[in-house]
């Protein structure tokens, strides 16, 4: 593991990763013995509530409780009285008047942004999902990934995913205190430990740093930038009003607060630079998986959007040398991804065996504009990996529990067959989704093989994906541009 780690601990996209790349490839694949996926015995928890007297206070809500949420709200009212952290109290007096206040607070928020969808089952789900973000969102930036045990860390990936579905939605400010978060925490090597703990100390469990989120947290600044630059007077386009015409204060805002991102945005796609080895593709890495440091999908697909973001943004910057190389970087990777994947399928890994993967959405919207060849192989993809549950797994070769379905994976299918002009399909996905959420609507990290939730619910990558698969279906999601040649 601590060659692993070496091999890609550079901030300069010099050498030094490359010259590791040899010993990567003597030592093979690394396999994590230490860490399975989680079992998926039971739902740990139906939703997340707002205490309505303390509303930063996330209160996590016990399966089985029966209640419902105030409109438009994290309020959770029962026949008994409003749930707050003393347990649940009559609705009246000072209780009353927090949770009115409280609902009104976050029905405001909402009404701040847009809330996508063209169904009612469609925008109650956004609803939710946008609801939930805003609780996951700590006010320092950190985003919970969940709220129980081993889930209630911030994952820079899950927290990139959040950035960009709330930034996409009207949020620029929330995704902005994410992106400082991950700004606070990178390491002096441009990337990031595999996960976090709320208070910005990395959780130090034996897994390696994980390369691919040097991929996306530059996708998700450039995600951010181009919503924020765009954003009506600093506040989100509401639904149903289309795109906002950009204003000089927002354009003037956007760039001062891009500056202050720019050292991390060139820190990763420094990084992203130096993990390419002569193949084009980069080091062994430990991927969304988290169970072995293999050349993946996984991690070159992320890398590839995370260099064309960077290179996109670089003029914006002045920094128009670095733009040309890691521009440079990202048409040798793409090379690499289509002539090393693209011969067995776009699988797992280069291997022919090496079994599908839903990685391969990475290769589609809003990260990249596939071609044919990508398009087909994800449809194949997509067969390969549905449940008799009608979810989705990771992958062919998934060591997780028989039958289950994992919902951000199945998300990922929904989010790219919006984009790449397959609705139907699309449809078809998110009302899955929809119909397998929690007695309170929120959407679960699993689905086991009788079809109800399990595992936690809320999970903030879902969400995010989610709503950005809504989006997709309305064509207001744009993907990274490739650079010129």
């Amino acid at each position: 593991m601590a060659r692993a780690r070496r091999a890609v601990r550079t901030a300069t996209g010099r050498a030094t990763v490359v010259a590791m790349a040899s010993v990567l490839a003597a030592v093979g694949v690394i396999t994590m013995g230490a860490w399975e996926p989680p079992g998926a015995s039971g739902l740990l928890m139906a939703g997340i509530a707002a205490d309505p007297c303390d509303p930063g206070r996330v209160l996590p809500v016990p399966p089985g409780t029966a209640g419902h949420f105030e409109p438009g709200s994290s309020v959770l009212t029962t026949a008994a009285g409003v749930l707050t952290a003393r347990g649940v109290v009559p609705m009246t007096g000072a209780v009353a008047g927090c949770a009115a206040s409280a609902a009104d607070a976050s029905q405001r928020w909402l009404a701040a942004g847009v809330v996508p969808g063209t169904t009612a089952q469609q925008r109650a789900m956004a609803s939710r999902a946008l609801l939930d973000l805003r609780l996951s969102v700590r006010s320092d930036g950190a985003a919970v990934a969940g709220w129980h045990g081993t889930w209630q860390y911030a994952w820079p990936r899950d927290s990139s995913w959040v950035a960009v579905a709330l930034a996409r939605t009207g949020h620029q400010a929330q995704a902005l205190q994410i992106l400082r978060f991950l700004a606070r925490v990178q390491g002096r090597d441009g990337i990031w430990a595999a996960r976090y703990h709320l208070d910005g100390t990395p959780v130090r469990d034996g897994r390696p740093a994980e390369l691919d989120s040097a991929g996306w947290v530059p996708w998700a600044v450039w995600s951010w930038f181009t919503a924020a630059e765009h954003a009506r007077d600093g506040r989100g386009a509401r639904a149903g009003s289309g795109p906002a015409p950009p204003g000089g204060r927002d354009r003037e805002l956007a760039r001062s607060q891009l500056a202050q991102l720019w050292p991390m945005v060139r820190g990763a796609a420094n990084a992203a630079a130096g993990s390419l080895t002569s193949g084009g593709l980069p080091v062994p890495a430990m991927d969304y998986w988290e169970n072995s440091t293999e050349v993946t999908l996984g991690t070159a697909a992320p890398l590839l959007a995370g260099l064309r973001a960077a290179a996109s943004l670089a003029p914006l910057m002045r920094d128009g040398h670095d733009g040309r190389r890691w521009a440079a970087a990202a048409t040798r990777l793409a090379a690499g991804i289509t002539s090393q994947f693209g011969r067995t399928g776009y699988q797992r890994t280069p291997a022919a065996a090496a079994g599908a993967d839903a990685a391969i959405t990475f290769l589609g919207p809003p990260l990249a504009a596939p071609g044919r060849a990508v398009r087909m192989a994800a449809q194949a993809t997509q067969r390969a990996l549905r449940q008799p549950n009608g979810g989705l797994v990771p992958g062919t070769r998934w060591r997780g529990s028989t039958g289950v379905a994992w919902t951000a994976e199945t998300a990922f299918f929904a989010l790219f067959d919006a984009g790449t002009g397959r609705p139907g399909a699309a449809a078809g996905i998110l009302s899955w989704l929809a119909s397998h959420r929690t007695s309170l609507g929120e959407l679960p990290e699993q689905v086991n093989d009788d079809g109800r939730p399990v595992a936690v619910a809320p999970l903030a990558w879902t969400d995010a994906v989610v709503l950005l698969a809504l989006l997709a279906e309305s064509g207001h999601l744009p993907a990274v541009p490739a650079p010129h040649a």
